[in-house]
């Protein structure tokens, strides 16, 4: 076989962010590109190395064999161009990833308290939705992973290596509104009350849920806003756009002209924090114990700790 680094590099970018399309926008790429690439790669290997779904294409048993090797030879490309440019590779560093309210709450704690514990950690942060991030720490392009689940609080994830999960706080949610309108003053506010309510909620990628729209609202949420960004969606809410939901627990900073408020007339929804890896280390160890110290502090109540495959 002549494998090249271009075509590997799209395989893991495929597998990392879970659509071609995806790929194509992180490796700066047309999606027709990447397609290209894709088919010339399963002639060379001689094997189909993904299976198109409708959630969006899943590596096949060979495409998995091949993954794992093209992470190797990136690698060692990688550490071949450091040697040859007198760069001293990083020890000690781990990379993190968070879903975004996790990002907004927890990180610049996290990373306060892994600097005054672990100083010589060099630690980097990306964020997306709780399902790119299991795909990216399988990829290997993620050391650990802050998640969330809903009951039966275990991740969705039934892939191959399966991941070691370890539990670090259930969380509930909350309805942000304005701190101005209708629901000024309010302790509460009811299901029925939020079914006409224009929502801020994240773009939808495939099969992955809403997220921003409360669950189990009658009829179709009204969907006013999209963005990703978790300061624009509570800046939108204050501004009097629409309402979001919040996570309860994470002592989020919200900004001024935004509550928080429970839903009532309605079965509690909650959530529970995870930290994912695929293989230990220090690094990954001490992470995770940040990552409980920090929630220690927190107002999210603490499940027993375990670890454990997802199903």
């Amino acid at each position: 076989m002549d494998l090249s680094p271009l075509p590997l590099r799209t395989l893991c970018a495929i597998a990392d962010r879970g659509t071609f399309t995806a790929a194509a926008e992180e490796l700066g790429y047309t999606q027709s590109s990447v397609s290209r690439q894709v088919a010339a790669l399963e002639r060379e290997v001689g094997a189909r190395l993904f299976d198109r779904k409708q959630g969006g294409p899943a590596l096949t048993a060979a495409g998995q064999t091949l993954l794992r090797h093209a992470r190797a030879i990136l690698a060692a490309l990688d550490a071949a161009e450091r040697d040859l440019r007198g760069t001293p590779a990083q020890e000690r560093r781990v990379r993190l990833g968070a879903f975004p309210a996790a990002g907004w709450a927890l990180l610049p704690r996290l990373l306060a308290t892994l600097g005054r514990t672990h100083p010589s950690l060099t630690v980097t942060s990306r964020e997306a939705t709780s399902p790119a991030l299991l795909r990216a720490v399988r990829a290997g392009t993620l050391d650990v992973a802050v998640v969330s689940s809903r009951p039966p609080h275990r991740p969705r994830d039934t892939g191959l290596p399966q991941l070691t999960v370890v539990d670090l706080a259930d969380l509930g949610l909350r309805v942000a509104v304005p701190a101005t309108g209708r629901f000024a003053g309010r302790g509460g506010v009811t299901a029925e009350e939020l079914a006409g309510q224009p929502w801020i909620a994240s773009p939808q990628v495939g099969a992955e849920p809403l997220l921003g729209v409360w669950p189990g609202l009658p009829g179709k949420p009204r969907v006013a806003h999209r963005t990703r960004d978790w300061l624009t969606k509570l800046r939108l809410v204050a501004a009097g756009c629409g309402v979001t939901t919040v996570p309860d627990g994470l002592d989020l900073d919200l900004p001024p002209g935004v509550v928080a408020l429970p839903v009532t007339g309605a079965p509690p929804e909650s959530r529970r924090l995870h930290a994912v890896h695929l293989a230990g280390s220090p690094e990954v160890g001490a992470t995770v114990d940040a990552l409980r110290a920090v929630l220690a502090g927190s107002g999210g109540s603490h499940p027993r700790a375990r670890t454990a495959q997802p199903g």
